[in-house]
């Protein structure tokens, strides 16, 4: 065999190797259950919420 036929086999098989390795690490992996999130009461109207997200935002430039 030459050496030009080998490699595109053996890049074959190591991509092979690696599906089956994230197949097996998926399968193996713990189920994660999200739990239900509890929400506060919203009050009425149309004005500004601090939702989660805008409280993540205000972490984040904090310095």
């Amino acid at each position: 065999m030459t050496e030009q036929k080998k490699i595109p086999r053996r890049r074959f098989f190591a991509g092979l190797g690696v599906a089956a390795a994230a197949g097996v690490a998926v399968k193996l992996a713990p189920s994660v259950v999200a739990a239900p999130a509890t929400t506060e009461a919203e009050p009425a109207g149309s004005g500004y919420r601090l939702s989660e997200h805008i409280k993540k935002y205000y972490r984040t430039t904090t310095i």
